[in-house]
């Protein structure tokens, strides 16, 4: 590597591979400066690492470069069973993608080291949000077939400022039924979030959240299935093994949560954030899962909802801050995220890398009645990484998320501890949360702010007439 002067290439260069444990020495070539030889160890998926180290360009852009190439198993049973052309068409598929992911990780903003890892840019709320364009703009295109015809009807769904009568607002939690106008309404106001919006998985409850005054839509709620760990949830709550493995299922992730405009000026987020934690929710979430059987523990679950948790969409997050009901905090913030994920591989890229995966991949769902995929995209990528060339800490981009919980009774902990078997839930209703939501933050806000009066729902369209 360059550190600031250049040696001269010596008739025998040694350079010791610092991906081969005990260091293999390459051997290098004066006249081409190419190395000779090459180091080999084990590799996760049954293949090996080929190390290669390349001289300075002759513009200097590069200086004795190492670069490793994970060889997979289908690359290494082409070669050993004398397969020359289909080993060079593995390999060249395989540095096609290599291509492809590191041109998007740079267009995206990211840098690569070095050591081929990532180097962020400064993580202000601006810099999250340019990260996460290319996955955004990617899937709206996805989006277009199904939803661009629709788009002039599903706008009428929305607000114009001047409707908004915010003395006047009553919410109405509706919960969305597939393949019905309202889960077109839910696919269409998701797009509209500054990040990408999954769809969720595995369990899942979706709600739209309208104004009964002007029948207009103020905000989403989609409940899902939680990951199973989640250190800062996990050490929040103080689970074993055991009672992590037998109380998930009490728990559900918020994987998108807040307010639409012209009601996302009037802070309607934050209603939508107590909205969550009504019995409405509960009852809901008990009428579509009560009685079913687990999974994972294969057994019968009464649909008793203890806890939901979020993570921030732009690192930390002022939506939570604050938020009471009767005189307790709403949702606790209790640590970050690790800063890992799939968000910058959720471009046009992860096509090709689902793609590769489907050809060469071994999926990572353990239980039959799972599927037969990949437990998620993350597991995805980080299987197709390095056999490609790439580290799996590629996944690692560096936006930590503040992560909060809401807990749903004044006895979650211990529930979820296994202390008890009688959760005590908190008793208010929609209709309660909204009265402390209205004199606490809706007509104060909108007595100094008047921005949403000249809210324009044209403004969403997408796709143009």
């Amino acid at each position: 590597m360059d550190d600031g002067h250049r040696d001269e290439i010596s008739p025998r260069r040694r350079v010791r591979d610092p991906h081969h444990g005990g260091g293999r020495l390459l051997e290098g070539d004066r006249r081409t400066g190419r190395v000779r030889g090459r180091a080999e160890r084990s590799h996760p998926a049954g293949g090996r690492r080929e190390v290669v180290v390349t001289p300075g360009s002759a513009n200097g852009a590069t200086n004795g470069v190492i670069l490793a190439r994970s060889v997979s198993k289908p690359l290494e049973r082409a070669r050993t069973s004398g397969g020359v052309a289909q080993a060079a068409s593995l390999a060249a598929e395989a540095a096609a993608l290599r291509t492809r992911v590191e041109m998007s990780l740079r267009q995206q903003g990211f840098r690569l080291t070095e050591g081929g890892l990532l180097s962020t840019p400064p993580l202000d709320k601006e810099h999250i949000r340019e990260l996460h364009a290319q996955a955004r703009h990617a899937r709206i295109e996805r989006a277009r077939s199904g939803l661009q015809r629709h788009e002039s009807r599903l706008l009428r769904y929305f607000a114009r400022g001047d409707e908004v009568e915010p003395e006047r607002i009553r919410p109405r939690l509706e919960e969305v039924v597939a393949k019905t106008e309202g889960e077109l309404l839910f696919r269409y106001a998701r797009l509209h979030w500054s990040i990408p919006v999954s769809a969720g998985y595995g369990r899942r409850l979706r709600f739209l959240v309208f104004d009964e005054h002007t029948e207009k839509l103020i905000g989403l709620l989609g409940l899902t299935d939680p990951v199973f760990h989640l250190g800062p949830r996990d050490s929040w709550i103080g689970w074993d093994g055991r009672t992590h493995r037998e109380r998930l299922r009490h728990v559900m992730d918020a994987f998108v949560l807040g307010a639409v405009p012209p009601y996302s000026y009037l802070l309607c987020g934050k209603l939508v954030a107590m909205l969550a934690t009504s019995r409405d929710v509960r009852a809901a979430f008990a009428r579509r899962y009560g009685s079913s059987t687990s999974l994972i523990t294969n057994r019968r679950f009464a649909g008793e909802l203890a806890l939901i948790t979020t993570i921030s969409a732009l690192g930390r997050s002022s939506l939570y801050n604050r938020v009471r009901a009767a005189g307790r905090p709403v949702f606790i913030s209790v640590g970050t995220t690790s800063g890992s994920g799939s968000f910058h591989f959720s471009n046009d890229v992860y096509a090709n890398l689902l793609s590769y995966a489907r050809e060469h991949c071994t999926p990572s769902a353990k239980n039959e009645g799972w599927g037969n995929g990949w437990r998620s995209r993350r597991d995805l990528v980080r299987a197709v990484l390095p056999r490609i060339g790439l580290p799996r800490e590629l996944v690692y981009h560096g936006v930590k998320r503040e992560v909060f919980v809401a807990p749903l009774a004044r006895n979650t902990g211990e529930f979820l501890r296994g202390e008890t078997d009688e959760l005590d839930p908190h008793p208010e209703s929609a209709a309660e949360l909204f009265e402390e939501f209205r004199e606490r933050w809706l007509l104060p806000r909108a007595a100094r702010d008047q921005r949403y009066r000249d809210f324009d729902p044209e403004s969403l369209r997408l796709w143009g007439r």
